[in-house]
């Protein structure tokens, strides 16, 4: 009989990709292993990811070649959301222009949708994700269309994407180019808005979801729009700074450096005597000194415990970076096993 560890507390991992499970083409170290315990252990691991260039059998591909378990029906995409936010709307048969690659063609004929590729054909919609041979003329052929009144849909509006050579511009920052010329705003299919992450609920029946990501922005935001709890992994984008001025909707329940903290017992920090704990650390704030953080161990724990006090402090607010400096260097000076945001 195994101790009580985090993930012994939910029935599905509703896990990231880019920055969580790999980086680029490259596993991020431990993460295979990790899920593949999970798996063992009975939690239904379904892969949640706003990057919608690719198919869910590709992308399962890469992750089984990877040493991580998972089928095409394991995968789910912001491709299909939006797919099936444009179903519902629009109907069987009726044209989308596709500004993005083979995972949204294939996620709209899978919803009984008409991927067409030029403004001529008059399509109801025009749905944008990333992809990396994304051309000036289908960028101007989905301005075409969005001018004529087609709707605007992003599959995501991710601002960067990180990579084993760094973070480069994501979705977000392309679909720029139709808004800016149009002056029309897209609907947002993928984290944090809610359509991914009901297409989540629909095709794993998850009743205790666990969401685990790398952002703040998407994954975080998204389960905190979703009601539900969610792991932050220091393996990806989020760096300790932006976890300790964080505000309400990007505060995760737990952090980790790695999704190896799955199957240990998570320690919590707990308020004493006008400080949090957490294993050797002590955080405690002043309003004249800010964040102040002692102590020596896993610097995930003083991570944990310094968030704790941050977090009290800001309320519905954030932390000034100022005010946390001093606890910031604490924690990177005070132990291992605190991987740092892969930005360079």
């Amino acid at each position: 009989m195994h101790s009580q560890t985090l993930i012994d507390a939910y029935d599905t991992l509703l896990l990231d990709l880019d920055g969580v499970v790999y980086l680029g083409r490259d596993a991020v170290p431990g993460a295979p292993e990790a899920l593949r315990l999970a798996g063992s252990r009975g939690v239904r691991l379904a892969y949640v990811t706003n990057n919608a260039s690719r198919t869910p059998g590709a992308i399962a591909q890469h992750l089984s070649a990877l040493g991580a378990p998972a089928a095409a029906a394991d995968v789910v995409t912001s491709a299909q959301a939006a797919a099936r936010l444009l179903a519902e709307r629009f109907g069987p048969g009726a044209a989308v222009l596709v500004v993005g690659g083979m995972g949204l063609r294939g996620a709209l004929r899978a919803h009984g949708l008409r991927p067409v590729s030029t403004a001529l054909d008059e399509p109801v919609a025009v749905v944008q994700g990333i992809a990396p041979d994304l051309s000036y003329g289908l960028l101007s052929e989905g301005t075409l269309a969005v001018r004529r009144g087609a709707l605007f849909v992003a599959a995501n509006a991710d601002s960067t994407m990180p990579t084993g050579r760094g973070e480069l511009p994501g979705n977000g920052a392309m679909t720029r180019v139709i808004a800016t010329a149009t002056g029309v705003e897209p609907i947002v299919a993928g984290k944090p808005e809610p359509p991914l992450h009901r297409e989540s609920m629909l095709r794993t029946g998850a009743r205790r979801p666990l969401v685990v990501g790398d952002r703040l922005d998407t994954d975080i935001e998204g389960a905190a729009n979703a009601g539900v709890d969610s792991l932050l992994v220091l393996t990806g984008v989020a760096a300790p700074l932006d976890l300790l001025t964080a505000g309400p909707r990007h505060r995760p329940t737990y952090i980790a450096a790695d999704l190896s903290a799955l199957h240990r017992p998570y320690s919590r920090p707990r308020r004493n005597e006008g400080a949090w704990h957490c294993e050797g650390w002590t955080a405690r704030w002043s309003d004249g000194a800010g964040l102040r953080l002692e102590g020596r161990g896993d610097a995930v724990d003083g991570l944990r415990a310094a968030c704790a006090a941050a977090w009290e402090a800001a309320g519905d607010g954030a932390a000034d970076q100022d005010a946390v400096k001093s606890a910031l260097r604490e924690v990177s000076a005070g132990g291992g096993g605190l991987r740092s945001s892969r930005r360079p």
